[in-house]
């Protein structure tokens, strides 16, 4: 199966590097600090939102903002052995040309530039939770992107490996490419499902990217 398209966007945590157990261990004692039960816990989406949004499901408003500020430094100062490359993910990176491509995530600035920079990738164009009012699974952060690489959102292929992501991608109108490497393939709806970007190669020409998947 072959993708054409004139720009990928990327999500980070769980696409381009792996974080699952560094979000976990620091979400874990977030809650923990500001007396979130298990239960309580348990009921809220997770992955592949702002932390912003979580916060607000389960605090006050007034405690938001010092809440939001205490889990972005637990998990600053998880990145040192936090955060991994996914399989892939080096050899696609480096077959793009720097305009080409983008990382969208739900991080703030501050985490996902601590994170990218851990592991060695440093995006010409990132959007994080700090560029947009609405986040995943609202299209506002991947049509952000299009418009910042100057790339109709018809012609940009999204990968992502969590459903809030994919349904951004899709009500984007972008081709939509899921990672099943936080959750199952039942699980995610897209046009293309693989296991991680190992499975992917791309061939850049001057009509744009072909995406080739070995299935």
């Amino acid at each position: 199966m072959t993708i054409h398209a004139q720009a990928l966007l990327f999500d980070n945590d769980g696409t381009l590097v792996s974080t699952l157990a560094s979000v976990d261990r620091c979400w874990t004692r977030w809650a923990v600090e500001y007396g979130i039960t298990p239960e309580e816990f348990a009921r809220v989406a997770l992955h592949g939102r702002p932390a912003a949004e979580i916060v607000a499901d389960l605090l006050p408003s007034v405690r938001v903002p010092e809440a939001v500020a205490r889990v972005e430094q637990l998990e600053v100062d998880d990145v040192p052995g936090g955060v991994h490359l996914l399989p892939g993910t080096a050899a696609l990176l480096d077959s793009l040309p720097a305009d080409r491509w983008a990382v969208v995530t739900s991080a703030t600035r501050r985490l996902a530039e601590a994170r990218l920079d851990a592991v060695g990738i440093r995006p010409k164009t990132l959007v994080c939770a700090d560029d947009i009012t609405r986040g995943k699974p609202d299209p506002e952060p991947y049509l952000l992107a299009a418009r910042q690489l100057g790339v109709d959102p018809a012609d940009c292929v999204v990968f992502e490996d969590a459903p809030a992501g994919l349904q951004a991608g899709r009500a984007a109108g972008m081709t939509t490419v899921a990672l099943t490497t936080t959750h199952q393939p039942h699980e995610l709806v897209a046009d293309l499902v693989v296991k991680d970007l190992s499975a992917l190669s791309a061939l850049v020409t001057d009509r744009g990217v072909e995406i080739a998947a070995r299935m």
